[in-house]
């Protein structure tokens, strides 16, 4: 499967902050945002990724993360000139994604929970066998009249998707982590602009819906799921970073970590990362758990 990180956008809701850089290379406590969306791809074992930005913040994002080659990565770069939809990632994407399935995780989203990376490959297993072929993950929210919502049977079967109803028919909101088969690429080609002049992810998941083919996969309680697009979110989201690590002594979304657990890279080439920012204390946290791993 390959992977997209969409980080593009303008930014406006985080204004002034945003002006002169990306809002996914602002700081969520002690790292970029851009690597907690990086690391749920890496999580689902998922190596092959493409970054897309703005023209502006293309080359800020190759120069924080390379071509991916230090991780075991393969990480490529495209432009979105303007924020024109989430799903024309996959009509700008579409030679990165080939005929594999593919990957779609937006870059100001955090995910964080126990079995993530088994519950991810299980559902990459289901749509690259043909069993589903789009995979939703839905997140229960107080007030779901603000973000897509779901509704999907007692099999997980998608029933019906709606974008801000004013009278939800359930409490699960659709986050920023999208599985589909190759298809994608044609439907999402296939998409006419919306009334706000979007290629719109909502109608990508009916052509799935329409189809039966579509799923809802619960988060459930003891995930958190954090959108950071506003000022109060960002620093929620820091915060909640923040708490976990300095209460349980690990990082959260440590992509060097990610890399050496998932074998993408060994203990040695961890270490040697760690080694780099060694006067930090991220660089020493890769230090420790290379030399743990290795012992």
């Amino acid at each position: 499967m390959k992977g997209i990180v969409l980080a593009g956008g303008s930014g406006t809701r985080l204004h002034p902050i945003t002006r002169a850089v990306s809002k996914q290379l602002l700081p969520v406590y002690d790292k970029p945002m851009v690597y907690y969306p990086l690391s749920v791809l890496m999580l689902a074992g998922i190596r092959d990724i493409l970054v897309i930005s703005t023209p502006q913040d293309v080359p800020v994002f190759q120069r924080l993360l390379g071509d991916g080659g230090e991780l075991g990565l393969r990480i490529g770069y495209a432009e979105q000139p303007e924020p024109n939809g989430l799903a024309e990632a996959f009509v700008i994407g579409a030679e990165h994604v080939g005929t594999d399935p593919a990957a779609l995780v937006l870059g100001d989203n955090i995910f964080h929970g126990p079995g993530f990376s088994g519950l991810l490959q299980r559902s990459i297993a289901d749509v690259t066998a043909g069993e589903a072929g789009c995979i939703l993950f839905g997140y229960a929210v107080r007030d779901p009249q603000r973000y897509g919502v779901a509704e999907a049977g007692p099999d997980g079967r998608l029933l019906s998707i709606e974008e801000k109803p004013a009278h939800p028919r359930s409490n699960r909101a659709v986050t920023g982590l999208y599985f589909y088969d190759n298809d994608v690429v044609e439907i999402a080609a296939g998409l006419t602009p919306s009334a706000r002049g979007e290629l719109e992810i909502t109608d990508v998941n009916r052509a799935y819906l329409e189809r039966g083919t579509a799923r809802l996969v619960d988060l459930g309680r003891g995930f958190a799921w954090l959108d950071t697009g506003t000022h109060e979110s960002l620093l929620e989201a820091g915060e909640y970073v923040r708490v976990l690590e300095n209460r349980q002594g690990v990082r959260i979304a440590c992509i060097e970590e990610i890399a050496m657990r998932m074998g993408f890279i060994d203990p040695a080439a961890c270490y040697a990362l760690g080694e780099r920012q060694a006067k930090s204390g991220y660089g020493e946290y890769v230090m420790d758990v290379a030399k743990s791993f290795a012992g």
